[in-house]
């Protein structure tokens, strides 16, 4: 795409600010700032997300962040517990905040925003692309699958109503096999129950055939031809682009020396326990945890934070020193990618999935919440790569039954063939002659042919 055609082009970009949708989508943005080094990309999103993100002076000269409220009424206003109350607040403010952000931008650039590009949950977004008559591309980070889950709600609630947690039926073409109690709870709330964050999903499904294109952050060809064919009768356009780790958002360094302790231990035998920057277990699966890694005898790298590390076994990281290694952070996709190791305790994040899939490391399931079951449903499933802890939640001896069938068992050899198939099929995605280039392509072609906003903010 030559420079010219993009010359002009502003695209306003509005990540979902909270977990880890951020990284997907700066990662996207930071590609296409490659690919179009003459196009303006403002990036807008809370104060918060902005400090993290762009911390250093390592952006290309096309991106820029620019700053808009969080929606909290005041500093210090007291959150509850409930861990979705931010987000309400931030989907609260609708498009107001996202236009005083494109304010700024198009006053700093000197510049008409030309085209939106936002995760799929800040859907508030499309109204400013209306308001401006702009295309209004989605971006999908969770697990691509799971977008059928908002287009088949109203059969899903009937499930819920119908049917006991464990009884079994095909949502769609795309998610063959599921529970009731795989459903995010957050979808199945009516009434007084439905927050603002839960209207949003459940709205997805009206609002997403609306978009210029979604942008799934996933491989087609790992996902059934099925699920491709039925959202792509639902949607204008849908295109898989690769997800891409850039070196700029991952540091290089590795503190504890992770990467160079795997060296010494044979291949896939290293056990890997991580479950993301958001999620922390309950204490009592902690201690379980750490019990069914001292009695397995497998050697691990435990990611754990600081703040509940204290929860160990009293004497445990003594006792396990010389086979083990706990630390509170890794280079996860470095590590993933190592010979040595052998299976992923995971609580089946998105980023966490694609990492795991496309190194062929096999996955222990400890799902928590959201999309989370699903993902662990499809990874035991549908794809046959993993299994789910016992109960959905750890005990000694159940997690230590799961090591054994991945690490030593035959019967787990069936699941670690069928990783490597798709990290097999990951590599062939990857190459420029693979669908993904294909639809980056597009993805430009959509960009560089929006026109100027048709309305000033």
């Amino acid at each position: 795409m030559s420079s010219d055609s993009t010359k002009d082009k502003h695209v306003a970009v509005f990540p979902f600010p909270f977990g880890t949708h951020v990284v997907p989508i700066l990662n996207l943005v930071l590609r296409l700032s490659q690919a179009t080094p003459s196009c303006t990309f403002s990036f807008i999103s809370t104060h918060k997300c902005n400090a993290l993100h762009f911390a250093k002076p390592h952006n290309p000269s096309n991106i820029k962040p620019y700053s808009i409220n969080d929606g909290i009424p005041y500093e210090g206003h007291p959150l509850a517990n409930h861990p979705i109350e931010k987000l309400n607040f931030f989907l609260s403010t609708g498009p107001e905040n996202l236009r005083k952000g494109i304010q700024m931008a198009e006053e700093d650039t000197k510049k008409k925003v030309t085209c939106i590009i936002s995760d799929a949950f800040v859907s508030s977004s499309l109204l400013v692309a209306q308001s401006l008559n702009v295309p209004w591309i989605a971006f999908w980070p969770p697990m691509s699958c799971t977008l059928s889950l908002y287009f088949y709600i109203d059969f899903i609630r009937q499930k819920f109503e119908d049917c006991d947690e464990d009884a079994r039926f095909d949502i769609s073409p795309g998610l063959p096999k599921m529970c009731v109690k795989d459903i995010p709870q957050d979808l199945l709330f009516t009434g007084e129950k439905e927050m603002v964050f839960s209207r949003t999903l459940v709205s997805l499904g009206e609002v997403l055939p609306q978009a210029k294109a979604v942008v799934m952050n996933f491989f087609e060809e790992l996902d059934p031809p099925l699920f491709v064919e039925d959202m792509r009768s639902k949607l204008q356009c849908m295109l898989y682009v690769v997800p891409v780790r850039f070196p700029i958002l991952l540091s290089g360094a590795d503190p504890s020396g992770c990467l160079s302790w795997l060296d010494s231990n044979p291949s896939m035998s290293v056990v890997y326990v991580s479950f993301g920057t958001v999620v922390t277990p309950p204490p009592h699966e902690i201690v379980a945890v750490a019990e069914a890694l001292e009695e397995s005898g497998f050697p691990f790298v435990w990611s754990l934070k600081e703040s509940v590390r204290g929860l160990l076994p009293d004497g445990f990281e003594k006792r396990t020193l010389m086979r083990g290694k706990v630390v509170p952070w890794v280079p996860q996709t470095q590590l993933l990618g190592h010979d040595s190791v052998g299976v992923f305790v995971t609580h089946c994040g998105s980023n966490s999935v694609t990492e795991s899939v496309s190194s062929g490391v096999p996955m222990i399931c400890r799902p928590f919440y959201g999309d989370q079951m699903v993902g662990a449903r499809v990874i035991e499933d549908v794809w046959k790569v993993g299994v789910t802890i016992e109960g959905r939640v750890f005990n000694k001896n159940g997690l230590i039954r799961s090591l054994n069938l991945i690490l030593v068992q035959e019967d787990g050899k069936k699941i670690r063939d069928n990783v490597l198939e798709m990290k097999k099929t990951v590599e062939d995605a990857s190459t420029p002659e693979g669908l993904s280039a294909s639809n980056f392509k597009t993805l430009v072609e959509v960009i560089s042919s929006s026109s100027k906003g048709g309305e000033s903010l």
